[in-house]
């Protein structure tokens, strides 16, 4: 069934759990995601990024394959737009089926962040969608929350959360995007000390690096929605690989995209277990 964002991070929250969400990129991602929820009986929630949108050209078809494929699961699904930067595609949220999006101004001052992250708040809450965003220059290091270095000042993070009014945040605590090893180290303390200074739900991205008990523990201390994305892919294109390479005459792609279907939903289900902890 197709749920919201929302109530998915809002049960898991007051429950003092954890609840996955996956980035899909194609409709088989998806089709993987809502067979493993359905496998474990956890709910899940499927997002789309700007990224994403901009490979396939426009984010609706997409978005409308993954709420339908939503639709008809018997698990709970939500349908999420991530890494947000372009105002158009901000304004498109709820059209396109999605119940939330995460607002991404991190590549601006902290000042126009702010500000820019306040305007979109308050527009998504116009709107009834629930908004997800995080800070830029944290600590005095450029980039965005998971830059590799970057850690998340709690009193910034507070203030940040006051001043710009979204319904959870984003923060680094040593985690990165794209890592292909799970290698990263969390910083188990700062996400304690972080939830205890911030009002709204926590968000961990770049959480394929992260190896499975410092999730489960990250889980534990504080933080609620776990976000994965490379482990997918590379369960996608490690299938891909090992079906053309048994089969390297093979010309439709249907029995290759299948067995890749098959082991993302089983990395989607690794991941489902392990961030729903108490």
């Amino acid at each position: 069934m197709l749920t919201t964002t929302s109530a998915l991070v809002a049960a898991a929250h007051a429950a003092h759990t954890g609840v996955a969400a996956f980035n899909v990129i194609a409709i088989e991602h998806a089709e993987a995601v809502a067979r493993a929820a359905e496998e474990t009986g956890l709910p899940a929630i499927l997002q789309i990024s700007e990224n994403a949108a901009r490979h396939h050209g426009d984010v609706a078809p997409l978005a409308a394959a993954v709420a339908a494929i939503a639709r008809a699961s018997r698990a709970e699904l939500s349908l999420h737009l991530d890494h947000v930067e372009d105002a158009d595609l901000l304004h498109r949220t709820a059209e396109c089926g999605a119940s939330s999006v995460m607002f991404d101004a991190s590549r601006r001052s902290d000042e126009d962040n702010v500000l820019a992250t306040r305007a979109a708040a308050d527009w998504a809450h116009e709107q009834g969608l629930f908004i997800e965003a995080e800070l830029g220059e944290i600590g005095g290091k450029k980039g965005s929350a998971h830059t590799p270095g970057v850690r998340t000042d709690p009193e910034q993070a507070r203030d940040f959360v006051a001043a710009t009014g979204v319904d959870a945040l984003a923060v680094a605590v040593g985690s990165s995007h794209a890592m292909t090893d799970r290698t990263a180290r969390l910083d188990l303390d700062l996400v304690a000390r972080i939830a205890a200074a911030v009002p709204v739900p926590l968000v961990l991205h770049g959480s394929s690096g992260v190896p499975a008990d410092l999730l489960g523990a990250a889980v534990r201390r504080g933080m609620t929605k776990v976000n994965f994305g490379t482990r997918l892919n590379v369960a996608f294109t490690g299938a891909v690989r090992a079906a053309l390479a048994a089969a390297p005459d093979a010309h439709d792609p249907r029995p290759y995209l299948a067995n890749a279907r098959t082991a993302v939903a089983a990395e989607a289900a690794d991941c489902l277990r392990t961030v729903s902890v108490g």
